[in-house]
């Protein structure tokens, strides 16, 4: 899903792993056209009804768009459905944040600083679980990452520390580097020597487990910092690294280990606060712009 932002809000103050955005356009054509020609409406009662719209959270972030939402990455795209051109397509945009101590803050300031006029910003308050919020911030970096990329590895690397390490600048420190190494001698996390960045055997471990679930396929499995890998083989490499003793995981089925590779990884079955912030502004410009072609 395309996170092109044409008015961006301003998220700098929360860190980079708490906050997911969303964008999908969807056709007015075709949605004045159900109002107008399927129930019979008039155009001005058609406008008020669609303006007041409110999309649920599935129709704004699901990975495959359903009418009459859809999702384009082109300069100029047309609606697949009816093939109206741009002026006819209305694009939201949506933040969510994830809600605990170091995001609450900011958070309640930045909806404080959100214009009320004519429900500009929708916001939609949900809850789901730690395992569930970490296969959506998997997917949503699958799609948002180009594996067949060279330097794929390195940017599903910095987005791993980005949402498990969130104290450190990871957009400074992977300036200019070109490798991540595993480290046995560092005391803390990370290191970086010039264009190497290396890292401790735990969050190396975990740099590699993100990335194997990221890229894994049932015949090819995950590709990693150490090669493609199969299950069974990022298992050995888990243990060798002293991952699973340090994280207390026993031997057994190399499916009951990832399970628990995985609780670990999200920390747990605990309850997680989400917080939507749906920004109607284009919404509403383009439905206003659309009656008046209609009116007209």
């Amino acid at each position: 899903m395309s996170i092109t932002k044409k008015r961006e809000l301003d998220l700098s103050a929360f860190p980079t792993g708490s906050v997911t955005e969303y964008s999908t356009l969807v056709c007015l054509a075709c949605t004045f056209g159900i109002f107008t020609t399927q129930l019979g409406l008039a155009p001005r009662t058609a406008y008020s009804e669609i303006k007041k719209y409110a999309p649920t959270v599935a129709e704004l972030t699901a990975p495959m768009a359903a009418p009459p939402f859809f999702d384009s990455e082109e300069k100029h795209p047309h609606c697949p459905y009816c093939k109206a051109a741009g002026r006819w397509h209305a694009r939201f945009d949506t933040t969510r944040i994830e809600g605990d101590r170091t995001t609450d803050a900011a958070r309640r300031k930045l909806v404080k600083s959100l214009p009320r006029k004519d429900d500009a910003f929708q916001i939609i308050e949900a809850k789901s679980d730690k395992r569930t919020i970490l296969f959506d911030w998997l997917d949503t970096l699958g799609h948002n990452l180009d594996i067949e990329a060279g330097n794929w590895l390195l940017e599903t690397t910095r987005a791993y520390l980005e949402r498990f390490k969130p104290k450190t600048d990871w957009l400074e420190v992977f300036n200019g580097v070109r490798a991540v190494r595993r480290s046995q001698r560092l005391s803390e996390d990370w290191n970086r020597e010039g264009a190497r960045l290396f890292l401790s055997p735990l969050v190396y471990s975990e740099a590699l487990i993100v990335q194997y679930l990221v890229s894994r396929s049932h015949v090819h499995g995950g590709r990693t910092l150490e090669g493609r890998l199969t299950l069974q083989e990022l298992i050995r490499r888990l243990c060798y690294g002293g991952y699973l003793d340090a994280k207390e995981i026993l031997p057994g089925d190399q499916f009951e280990i990832l399970d628990r590779l995985i609780e670990k990884l999200s920390g747990g079955s605990g309850k997680v606060k989400l917080y939507y912030i749906v920004d109607r502004r284009d919404f509403l410009d383009k439905v206003k712009s659309v009656y008046a072609h209609y009116a007209g």
